[in-house]
């Protein structure tokens, strides 16, 4: 809403020295949102005058037309004598009067007027556009012409009205009362605690029975409807400079009489008017809705199908406008004709003015399902006064008799469907307890009435809310208004109080954990959608029976290609570093944390949960429960080099032990045993794939696989070649870790070290070897460590060869070198019991 300040202080006396910023800044405090103050006519300077044309002379020779003229500016050049100006618009001719810019003046812009030499002729100045001075399209894009009865010489500048400040409010849905002066006077008024000279206060005749008749079908749809006639309007009258020059500082284009005048009324009360052409009327007007599939066509000159539930204006013919959104062509105002022979001028001479209130929900569903989006139907989907209609047809009758010499013809049409005011309770210190401070009774009281309500009672309030404010329906809104009038800035900042010993929770903590352990180890997070495509298992190769696949689809996807849940984290992990290997990045170490989701055996049913109210906890529990489960995940992928090579050495590459390793130092964060095993799962390499085990309850789980991807899980996704993943449930590692890690406990005595090399079939997995040996070893044992591998004639076929460090130490003691290999033999001994091993060389 463009709202012209000069147009403002018409209807409240704003103090003298307060520039538009000043009243911005007062209204921005009483909550409305005001986007710019604009400077109309900033840096303009005369001489800027009204000139008469004397004498107009067409150049020939050139590309295009050319008219030179001369122009009486009476005194304002400061010899009287007619003014030489070169010219090329063609809407104007001799005797018109027009707005001449003389040398010496600044134009907007910065355009600076002198004499100069063009077309072979000198140009004293220039005859003025309205582009040209800023003040915006008047839909002729030519020449200022002028009203006759303006003499030559005067200023333009103040005629024109070309210097005012305009502030541009955004007004929100629920402040629909100030797409108007009318509310935004209010609103200023209230701020500077001055009175309001209400535009809407006009004596209005009563109803009678004589006036047009109007028949309402559908009072749920428009609840009320005031009709006016106007007659005998010259049809040659234009709108003045002062109405034409309002329009166009709202930002609204002059069309004719009878349109501006309604524009100009909806602009000043904010209620929608209409004019339609009486002679072009066929019986009485009617309200209903529109038949399904019913034809119309709009004054833009476009066919509209209708729907059962618009809201259409009609006569006997049909209908001839669509209610609050934009009228019909076969009723809209004719323009005036000249007879080129008689000389005669014809045009509307009789107009019917329709002011109604439709419903807002009704009047938004057209206009968005038609995208017509007027500045009727703006204002009608925020909400208008019902009780406004009456005077802004009398206001627009006024103007047209005033301006276009009409007759107001004595029958008054007003349907009024019944209604009451609406009332809210409140106790009179509900707003106090909404902001947190004490405001006290009478304060209340008094912005409530500075905003129109009606105030009885006590301690319980009894509120009757004006009719322009059809956003307050309850206590809370009642209370937003005494605040926002008080001023949100003397809301005292309060911070909630925290109770102390709270802090992340334990699953929280654990996920910090994990983030920095990787990031430690080198890998970059990266974090992707949690939407996947189903084509995507089968690129990863898993099984049809496989639980993966049991997916939850959205039923608004962002994007048709990924409409499910994920399952798993490294569609979008492999995705991340799929691109990065493209872009030029080939040594990559990725890893995400996140949830997954997992359907259900029966897919549960959401309840719609109450707007008004909190919701009860068993309609929560219901909701909780229709969800899918939830659990975190850690995923890391590889690729390239995990060491680059250079004076320190050769680097190597990543590969699955590396994926095996991050499994494992997730596994310390949590304080979780991992057991590693040789396993077969979907996506990994079958002979480089690790099973990755917790116990919980007493019984071994499977919480996630690490190792290498299969060579064809790798072509189709288009990944390097031997790239690394891992991926296990973090929930599950977090429930097999129980206690929360503690510090281990530093031993102040040496360590005993033991080497072994045993020998195994080649079929034995190293890690029962390991755990053998752990169970062998005792409590002595601090840790264990593989550190290599050997296979060979010398071990024979068939067979490998592991070598073991083992670190051994006593909290309380110096091991002695018998007890240290005592340990060593049991654990030994232990494993070839187990496993079969026998200590090599032995």
């Amino acid at each position: 809403m463009r709202v012209p300040l000069s147009w403002l202080r018409e209807y409240v006396d704003l103090p003298a020295g307060e520039t538009g910023r000043d009243v911005a800044a007062k209204l921005v405090d009483a909550g409305l949102e005001v986007e710019t103050v604009e400077q109309l006519g900033g840096g303009l300077t005369g001489p800027l005058v009204v000139g008469q044309v004397l004498t107009i002379e067409e150049l020939e020779g050139f590309r295009k037309p050319i008219r030179f003229c001369t122009v009486d500016v009476g005194r304002a050049n400061g010899t009287g004598e007619p003014q030489e100006i070169v010219c090329g618009a063609r809407n104007f001719s001799v005797g018109d009067k027009v707005v001449v810019v003389l040398p010496g003046a600044v134009l907007p812009g910065d355009f600076a007027i002198a004499s100069r030499k063009t077309y072979g002729k000198t140009s004293h100045g220039m005859i003025c556009s309205g582009e040209e001075l800023g003040m915006g399209d008047d839909g002729t894009h030519g020449i200022i012409v002028l009203p006759p009865e303006h003499e030559v010489g005067t200023d333009a500048i103040e005629l024109l009205q070309l210097v005012d400040e305009v502030l541009d409010i955004d007004i929100t849905p629920d402040r629909g009362y100030c797409m108007s002066l009318r509310g935004v006077a209010r609103e200023a008024a209230t701020a500077y605690g001055l009175p309001l000279r209400d535009p809407a206060l006009l004596d209005v005749p009563a109803p009678n029975s004589y006036g047009y008749l109007v028949k309402v079908e559908d009072p749920a749809g428009c609840d009320r409807f005031t009709a006016r006639t106007v007659t005998g309007l010259d049809p040659e009258a234009r709108s003045p400079i002062w109405l034409t020059r309002r329009l166009q500082k709202a930002g609204m284009r002059p069309i004719s009489l009878a349109v501006d005048v309604t524009n100009y009324v909806m602009l000043e009360l904010g209620q929608p008017l209409h004019a339609y052409d009486r002679s072009r009327l066929d019986g009485a007007i009617g309200v209903r809705r529109a038949e399904q599939g019913e034809e119309f066509t709009t004054l833009d000159g476009v066919k509209r199908i209708l729907d059962a539930e618009d809201l259409v204006i009609t006569d006997s013919s049909g209908p001839i406008g669509l209610a609050g959104v934009m009228g019909g062509a076969n009723t809209e105002i004719a323009d005036s004709v000249t007879d080129p022979e008689t000389g005669q001028v014809t045009g509307t001479t009789d107009v019917v003015i329709e002011a109604a209130h439709f419903d807002s929900v009704s009047i938004s569903r057209t206009a968005r399902r038609l995208k017509l989006s007027s500045e009727a139907s703006k204002r009608f989907e925020r909400g208008v006064d019902p009780l406004a209609a009456s005077a802004a047809a009398q206001r627009t009758v006024d103007l047209l008799v005033l301006l276009a010499g009409g007759t107001a013809e004595a029958g008054v049409t007003e349907l009024i469907a019944p209604g009451a005011p609406r009332t809210i309770a409140m106790s009179a210190n509900h707003p106090d307890r909404v902001a947190g401070m004490e405001y006290g009774r009478e304060t209340v009281v008094r912005r409530l009435q500075e905003i129109g309500c009606d105030v009885y009672g006590q301690d319980e309030l009894v509120v009757t809310v004006p009719s322009w404010r059809p956003d307050l329906a309850e206590p809370n809104d009642l209370a937003e208004e005494v605040i926002r009038l008080e001023g949100y800035g003397n809301l005292p900042s309060t911070l909630p109080q925290v109770p102390s010993g709270r802090g992340l929770t334990a699953r929280q903590q654990l996920h910090r954990r994990v983030g920095r352990a990787l990031a430690g180890a080198g890998y970059v997070e990266a974090l992707s959608y949690p939407f996947l495509g189903e084509g995507v298992f089968d690129q990863l190769q898993l099984a049809a029976h496989d639980a993966t696949r049991q997916v939850v689809r959205l039923v608004n996807p962002i994007s048709d290609e990924e409409p499910a849940l994920r399952t798993t984290l490294l569609p979008g992990l492999l995705g991340a570093l799929r691109r990065n290997d493209s872009r030029g990045s080939h040594d990559l170490a990725l890893f995400e944390t996140g949830s997954v989701f997992r359907a259900g055996r029966q897919p549960g049913v959401a309840v719609r949960l109450p707007a008004d109210r909190r919701p009860t906890d068993e309609e929560i529990a219901t909701l909780d429960a229709a969800l899918p489960a939830q659990p975190r995940y850690a995923a890391v992928v590889l690729a390239g080099a995990r060491e680059q090579a250079g004076w320190w050495g050769k680097g190597r590459p990543a590969d699955w032990a590396d994926a095996v390793q991050a499994a494992r130092s997730l596994a310390v964060e949590a304080g979780a045993e991992l057991v590693v095993r040789q396993g077969q799962y979907g996506p990994w390499h079958p002979g480089r794939c690790a099973e990755l085990l917790v116990t919980l309850d007493g019984v071994e789980t499977v919480i996630g696989h690490a190792g290498e991807l299969h060579p064809r899980v790798v072509k189709a996704m288009g990944l390097p070649a031997r790239t690394s993943a891992m991926e296990l449930d973090l929930d599950r590692l977090a429930a097999a870790g129980g206690e929360p890690v503690r510090a281990p406990r530093i031993s102040t005595f040496p360590v005993a070290t033991q080497d072994v090399a045993l020998i195994v079939d080649a079929t034995v997995a190293a890690s029962e070897v390991e755990a053998a040996l752990r169970a062998g070893a005792g409590e002595l044992l601090e840790s264990l460590r593989l550190f290599d591998v050997f296979t060979g004639e010398q071990v024979g076929e068939g067979k490998k060869s592991l070598a073991y460090a083992l670190r051994f130490r006593a909290a309380d003691r110096t091991l002695t070198a018998e007890e240290s290999t005592a340990a060593r033999d049991a654990a030994v001994a232990l494993a070839g019991e187990r496993t079969g091993a026998v200590l090599r060389g032995a």
